[in-house]
């Protein structure tokens, strides 16, 4: 059951109307008596999620770039949103994000429907955008203050310089920061107003590995504290080190959703046989014609998917048959890389396997 206000067109009288969703319901006005229709038609009961998203879809012309999906996102909790380039990834972010509008479909923010309160929840969201400016000639304390000055609710800006660890950065220039400090800035200004969804589209770009695990920390602190992040991101480990809960777009579609040891389980059958420094560019094919699939990893290492470990001495004695070297053998379970991998046929980069 819910509730809609409704103004009499003959009297003018404002009073409240209950319905169920997708009820067209009779309706008289208390004081005039006038009687009308209502329509209950896209309206949806509240609910506790931080985010909802039930039959969103986008298209542009012909082409279908968000095809109907669905997702919740409970309060309190990292959720990554992981797609290839083209999947639809920032379309759907700009939808719950209400900068682009959806061609069907509904979203809630903190159990509002952002169709019609969205200037109320603005104030309760952060947004970190995937390339974040701000004014050259602000240092970075007075760009924190410009843009605290834009909410009602604020927090304390020292406490965000030394969080995001910007202290001896704070009287330069914006202009003057490296792109990795623009970018731990950028996620400083999308906390300013104590959000409590937040919303990190690439937040660790340009980083290096000990700034990014800085922002890992700050991101899980902020989970500590009750916060709800929504991330995107093209670091795998970034996900998998920070994430409660994922989702995978693809074409437009939803083609997994949950913890990784639900896609661990569901996706993907038997281990990991890892070999390190296998360079001999024929392997792949070599194990293809004999029913095994495997990749290469980025640092030039083999993969070999094996659904029972019985195979591991079949697999090496081709190996040695084929006169193909490597350094060393390792057994372990698969990761997001590659289950995402497994899913796509693509990296998380958007490079085709």
């Amino acid at each position: 059951m819910v509730s809609k206000q409704v103004r009499c067109p003959h009297c003018e009288n404002i009073f409240n109307v209950s319905g169920n969703p997708g009820e067209i319901k009779h309706i008289f006005c208390p004081t005039c008596k006038i009687k009308g229709k209502i329509s209950f038609k896209n309206i949806e009961e509240k609910n506790d999620y931080a985010i909802s998203v039930k039959n969103l879809k986008k298209i542009y012309g012909e082409i279908i770039a968000v095809n109907n999906i669905s997702f919740n996102v409970n309060k309190g909790e990292v959720f990554a949103f992981l797609g290839p380039n083209g999947a639809g990834k920032t379309t759907t972010v700009e939808m719950i994000e209400s900068i682009r509008k959806p061609t069907n479909g509904y979203i809630s923010l903190l159990g509002e429907d952002i169709r019609t309160s969205f200037n109320d929840i603005k104030e309760k969201i952060g947004v970190l955008p995937q390339e974040f400016h701000s004014f050259e000639r602000l240092t970075v304390r007075e760009t924190l203050e410009y843009f605290s000055k834009l909410f009602q609710k604020k927090v304390d800006i020292n406490d965000l310089i030394k969080a995001m660890n910007l202290d001896d950065e704070m009287n330069k220039l914006y202009k003057d920061l490296s792109g990795g400090l623009k970018q731990r800035l950028g996620v400083a200004v999308s906390l300013v107003n104590d959000p409590d969804i937040i919303f990190l589209d690439e937040p660790t770009t340009g980083l290096d590995p000990k700034a990014r695990r800085e922002v890992w920390e700050v991101i899980a602190n902020l989970r500590n504290k009750g916060k709800t992040i929504f991330l995107t991101t093209h670091y795998m480990e970034e996900a998998e080190y920070l994430a409660d809960h994922i989702a995978i777009i693809h074409k437009g579609k939803i083609i997994a959703e949950g913890t990784l040891e639900d896609l661990i389980r569901k996706y993907w059958k038997g281990s990991i046989l890892h070999l390190k420094n296998c360079n001999n560019p024929k392997t792949i094919n070599i194990l293809k014609e004999k029913g095994y699939d495997s990749f290469k990893e980025e640092n030039g290492d083999l993969a070999i998917n094996i659904e029972y470990k019985d195979k591991i001495l079949e697999i090496l004695s081709i190996l040695r048959y084929e006169c193909i070297d490597y350094d060393s053998i390792e057994i372990r379970r698969p990761n997001l890389e590659e289950i995402f991998l497994h899913l796509t046929g693509a990296k998380l980069s958007g490079t085709a396997s």
